[in-house]
């Protein structure tokens, strides 16, 4: 096992303020931190475009205690071709799921499960029980994969996340690095798998000296390595050292150092407001 700690997923947004609407309003979540960026990202945390951006972390919780989500916005891109790679992100909210129903949001019920799109087509799933508002959370990232056997070989021989018992489905496996806090889940796909323009990445922490270890143990792995280790920094916050992998499939991975991610991911109470002038003056907010 390597001593990680799952941090969150991007997803590339095209307008901003229907997805912070859909994150914020409907399901529930909190604008954690915002930041703007004036040129790319030199590991490509915001994909394969050299120009302004910003990224908003959201979610139910502080990040250093919970699964978030990282919305990264290219301005002057719209929106973006949705491949076959994410299959579903998981949330547990009693009042996400009573928001969905009172509103106009079009959703789908199956067993007590609400289904829904966000606006650029990620699909939600909403799980609602008794529980409190306080303890929303979200569970799980389900990935599309081509070879189940050979993404297990992958992501349990190499990165030491470990196999849940088997699930009811045999072509779906659950992997988890925190006794399943947080479950990444992969599911065998029978046609091709395509990640498109909208394609995403997993985070996560571990330990600054733990990540040449990591460098190590994927080195064999043709492709594997993205970007070796760099130092990212943010304007006006802390240093992270981050190294980007790739599974199989093309899944991104990001391994950021969990002493500097710690004093970057402080909630910043005045990043809604921030947010909401940012959007204002956006020449392509419409």
């Amino acid at each position: 096992m390597i001593s990680a700690r799952a941090l969150h997923y991007v997803l590339k947004i095209g307008h901003r303020q229907k997805n912070i609407h859909f994150f914020r309003d409907v399901l529930n979540m909190k604008v954690l931190r915002h930041e703007e960026f004036t040129e790319g990202c030199d590991a490509a945390c915001n994909g394969p475009y050299d120009n302004r951006w910003s990224k908003t972390m959201i979610g139910y919780g502080p990040e250093d205690k919970h699964f978030v989500l990282e919305l990264t916005y290219n301005y002057g891109v719209a929106d973006y071709v949705l491949g076959n790679d994410l299959a579903a992100i998981t949330v547990k909210s009693s009042e996400a799921a009573a928001r969905v129903r009172k509103s106009n949001y079009p959703f789908t019920e199956t067993g007590g499960q609400l289904a829904l799109c966000s606006p650029d087509g990620y699909k939600f799933i909403i799980r609602s029980d008794t529980t409190p508002s306080t303890d929303e959370v979200i569970e799980r990232v389900a990935l599309h994969v081509t070879d189940l056997s050979r993404s297990l070989a992958f992501w349990v021989d190499k990165l030491k996340m470990e196999k849940l018992p088997s699930t009811v489905e045999p072509r779906v496996s659950e992997l988890t690095y925190d006794q399943g806090k947080f479950i990444l889940e992969f599911r065998q796909l029978e046609e091709p798998l395509v990640r498109a323009k909208a394609y995403g990445r997993i985070a996560f922490a571990v330990p600054y000296d733990v990540q040449p270890q990591i460098d190590q143990l994927v080195r064999d792995v043709d492709g594997a390595v993205l970007k070796p280790l760099i130092t990212l920094d943010t304007p006006g916050k802390a240093s992270v050292r981050v190294i980007i992998l790739a599974d199989p499939d093309g899944h991104e991975i990001c391994f950021v150092d969990d002493e500097g991610f710690g004093a970057l991911s402080v909630v910043d109470p005045s990043s809604d407001n921030a947010l909401e002038r940012y959007i204002q003056k956006d020449p392509f907010h419409k």
